[in-house]
């Protein structure tokens, strides 16, 4: 069995794929010892980012994706009259940043709804790796998909129902996805405010 050596980020926090808890939300199933030591040498830091504060912001440039390893986001647009519309809420397991692939640039805010942390995967180096490793490829384009269904139902969700019908169907979404992470379907705190 080979060494594998973890990178330490400046905070001297270890950064391994294969070692955290959330592997199964964020890997593919399968991989190959060797395949799982090239994930683990992709991913080189984190980052904290504070209550409030901006992951990234529309009109960045898109260098990475950002896996969320402890934490609540939001993310929103700002329409041009100055009014903020969210559009989505993410947790711990879920990849930030795809809305930068297709222009280089995002065109989104990204914001802390707690003190969080993220595992920052250069884009360029996925790309590399994900044309090598054909379970990584697959699997990161199961998670575009499922941001595109995501999305469509969020439309679906504005354009067809009642205000309580609608918060009713984001809590049954939140529900399903705490579920899905091993906490309880029915108890959780909501990290947003009323607005």
């Amino acid at each position: 069995m080979s060494s594998v050596q973890i990178p330490i980020t400046s905070q001297g926090l270890q950064v391994a794929c294969s070692a955290c808890n959330l592997r199964e939300l964020c890997m593919p199933v399968g991989l190959t010892e060797q395949e799982i030591e090239r994930v683990d040498e992709l991913v080189g830091t984190r980052r904290k980012v504070a209550r409030g504060m901006p992951l990234y912001l529309s009109g960045e440039s898109f260098q990475s994706l950002f896996a969320i390893r402890t934490g609540f986001f939001k993310t929103e647009v700002v329409s041009e009259d100055g009014r903020e519309q969210v559009t989505g809420f993410q947790m711990a397991g879920e990849l930030m940043g795809l809305d930068g692939i297709g222009t280089g640039q995002h065109n989104c805010d990204a914001r802390a709804l707690e003190d969080s942390e993220v595992c920052v995967i250069p884009f360029n180096r996925l790309s590399e790796l994900s044309r090598e490793i054909d379970t990584l490829q697959h699997h990161f384009h199961k998670v575009m998909s499922r941001e595109i269904v995501r999305d469509q139902s969020v439309m679906m969700l504005l354009g067809t129902m009642r205000a309580e019908e609608r918060l009713a169907a984001f809590l049954v979404n939140l529900s399903q996805r705490f579920l899905s992470r091993g906490y309880s379907a029915t108890e959780f705190n909501l990290r947003m405010t009323r607005e």
